[in-house]
């Protein structure tokens, strides 16, 4: 018979033993996601910067270490990711240089170190490469240069590397249209962007200089490019197409447009013919300013355009109100926006999601630092900087 003195005198040992106890139906604490690795392209033309660095980055809190030196290269102006193949990743980076020897370099990605690398160099096919992209399945590549007005694609080989370009088109041909009536920034074609569609079968191709955006087929084995048929879609003169995010549903694609800070949201359609595949972008003809009204729209340029997983937010970033926006997505597609804060610096060039999409990373080429906010995924809203790390005319950031 247990009494009452007895049982006081044994409480405490039937506490400790209760607390060794776990029970099966107690919910479990969620383990920390473990630390993730940024690469930042730089501008390696002014200031100290050497090329691309890698830093590590806590999405638990936020936290953004101190960025070291992974490669040596010349401007690192975009970068991009090849899928695991092998146990092993490459890392393309565009040299976006204005003279027609620019290149395109391939790294080894070492997923225990972090360490770049170098694995070989391609010429980009024209001058100022600005942009490089890679379908899914790590067989192919692109490349649209700025300067020399040409987008050219690659087949990515057995050990990650470029092959020598397999197609390059000239947009100064005059079937990708006219020049823009924006003078200094549309006397010639423009190639921005060349992005891959969601089902790796076509590219699409932003043309800042001539208002436009082409369509291509892209032949999977051999990387091979098809002019599509119809193969420009127009946009508003002196818009000057920048770069496109394509929504989780695969129908709408959000366009930044760089001259005059708006964003449009076109129509994606395909068929599903083998022979003769064909895919249509449709302009739905509603336009949203970026900028705030009032501010002079020749005073900014729009620069990066993203949108959440979920479909639910869109991101944009502006270089001289040096915002970042938070647009709601409608059921219809129509954007409303949501938020405007400070992107904590000069020039967003860059900004990119982390890995659990509850963070940003924006890159601020002319105040020298990458800033990081807090992104909530009910509202889409943005709070900070939490964070300013400290790194000279960062222009892209990359997970990995």
């Amino acid at each position: 018979m247990t009494t009452r003195r007895r049982f006081l005198l044994l409480f405490p040992a039937y506490a400790a033993s209760a607390q060794q106890f776990t029970s099966p139906f107690r919910r479990k604490k969620p383990v920390p996601a473990p630390p993730t690795r940024v690469y930042i392209g730089t501008d390696t033309t002014k200031g100290v910067s050497k090329g691309i660095y890698q830093a590590t980055f806590n999405p638990s809190n936020g936290q953004l270490g101190v960025p070291v030196l992974a490669a040596g290269t010349l401007r690192p102006s975009y970068l991009a990711l090849s899928p695991l193949r092998g146990g092993h990743r490459s890392l393309y980076a565009v040299n976006a240089v204005p003279d027609p020897s620019a290149t395109v370099t391939t790294f080894d990605l070492d997923s225990r170190t972090g360490i770049l690398t170098e694995k070989g160099k391609v010429t980009s096919s024209g001058a100022g490469p600005a942009y490089v992209s890679v379908d899914s399945t790590g067989h192919s590549a692109f490349v649209a240069n700025y300067v020399g007005g040409t987008i050219a694609s690659y087949r990515i080989q057995p050990d990650g590397s470029l092959s020598q370009p397999v197609d390059t088109f000239n947009y100064k041909d005059p079937k990708f249209g006219h020049h823009g009536p924006v003078p200094g920034r549309q006397d010639a074609s423009h190639p921005h962007s060349v992005v891959v569609s969601p089902d790796d079968r076509f590219l699409i191709v932003n043309d800042l200089g001539n208002d436009a955006l082409s369509v291509f087929h892209i032949n999977p084995m051999t990387a091979q490019l098809t002019p599509g048929d119809p193969l420009l879609t127009g946009v508003r003169p002196g818009s000057g197409p920048r770069h496109i995010a394509f929504h989780p549903n695969g129908r709408w694609v959000y366009l930044i447009n760089e001259l005059d800070s708006t964003l449009d949201r076109l129509l994606w359609t395909t068929t599903h013919s083998i022979t003769h595949p064909q895919a249509f972008l449709v302009n739905t003809n509603t336009t949203v300013k970026t900028i705030a009204a009032g501010f002079p729209a020749d005073k900014n340029t729009a620069s990066e355009v993203m949108i959440s997983p979920d479909g639910n937010f869109l991101y944009a970033s502006n270089r001289g109100e040096n915002t970042l926006v938070v647009f709601s997505i409608g059921e219809d597609g129509v954007l409303k926006e949501v938020q405007r804060v400070p992107c904590g610096g000069r020039t967003p060039r860059h900004f990119t999601f982390d890995p659990t999409f509850n963070w940003i990373l924006c890159g601020n080429q002319d105040s020298a630092s990458v800033t990081v906010f807090r992104r909530d995924s009910g509202t889409g809203k943005l709070s900070g900087p939490v964070q300013t790390v400290p790194i000279d005319s960062p222009l892209f950031t990359l997970f990995a």
